[in-house]
């Protein structure tokens, strides 16, 4: 039986061979090469691509896309955790409903809900209207780093409450009731207890957030306005509009070590030895 149940595992490899194991090879394979065209056109191996983003303005650029992937994900886990705590404890009926209109907006093309914020947040959108309705003069909410922050906190906050609501759906209830009837207030309890056993919850879903905020390009092309270049606004730019494979090869590659880097690091906090929520 276990030897016909490993055939099942061959059309995973095969996917996965296709999507994910040749199109990174590619990518390496450009990012350690050059075109020089001299009538013929030559391939060379280098590692000038890498050694050209070490400039400081791109440099800046990554910091600049990181800081703004930090603050996201930070105000996810600011909002999200609250938000998965009271999902967690509500009876079954609701906890379905909560679910439900957690994950609802991800039923939508993140594009068409990134351009739903520009009728919201534009000159004469929603808020705006609403701000001169009342007596106050208009705000200038769309093209900022501000409105970047906000489509991200958005579009990324079910990926921090889905996970932390697993970890705290799992755990003991008993460890909660027996340290109240040991005395501990609500604070103590929340610090000894619930926290810690809702970690692997919190580092998965940091995790989760942080990936898809330092590389998008959607978000501060459409809310940002381009006015604060992210990484993945440069890789875009360099792979349609410049025609550099080679060098926006390089930075995704860069970026690819830079993710791992941070999910070894996030990992080494998950104290969870169950398997649980741990992505290593």
């Amino acid at each position: 039986m276990k030897d016909r149940t490993k055939y099942f595992s061959y059309p995973y490899i095969v996917w996965m061979t296709i999507f994910i194991i040749l199109p990174s090879f590619l990518v390496l394979l450009y990012s350690i090469t050059s075109k020089e065209s001299n009538g013929i056109t030559t391939i060379n191996f280098t590692l000038e691509n890498y050694k050209l983003f070490f400039d400081p303005m791109y440099i800046n650029i990554l910091f600049d896309s990181m800081t703004l992937a930090a603050i996201s994900t930070l105000i996810c886990l600011i909002l999200g955790y609250p938000a998965a705590y009271i999902i967690s404890t509500s009876n079954i009926s609701k906890r379905n409903t909560l679910l439900f209109l957690c994950i609802l907006p991800m039923w939508m093309n993140m594009l068409l809900r990134t351009y739903a914020w520009m009728t919201i947040l534009g000159n004469n959108g929603l808020i705006n209207n609403f701000l001169e309705m009342i007596g106050f003069q208009k705000v200038n909410l769309l093209y900022t780093r501000g409105a970047t922050v906000m489509g991200m906190v958005y579009n990324f906050i079910p990926f921090m409450i889905l996970p932390i609501y697993t970890a705290l759906s799992k755990m003991d209830i008993g460890l909660i009731e027996a340290a109240d009837d040991l005395g501990a207030d609500k604070k103590t309890i929340f610090r000894k207890i619930i926290l810690p056993l809702s970690m692997p919850g919190v580092i998965s879903g940091i995790i989760m957030v942080f990936m898809p905020a330092v590389s998008t390009f959607i978000i501060p092309q459409l809310l940002g306005g381009n006015k604060n270049m992210m990484i993945g606004n440069l890789i875009e730019k360099l792979f349609i509009l410049n025609g550099d494979w080679n060098f926006g090869s390089a930075i995704s590659i860069i970026m690819m070590i830079i993710i791992l880097i941070s999910m070894s690091i996030m990992n080494k906090f998950d104290v969870d030895k169950e398997g649980g929520a741990r992505l290593w």
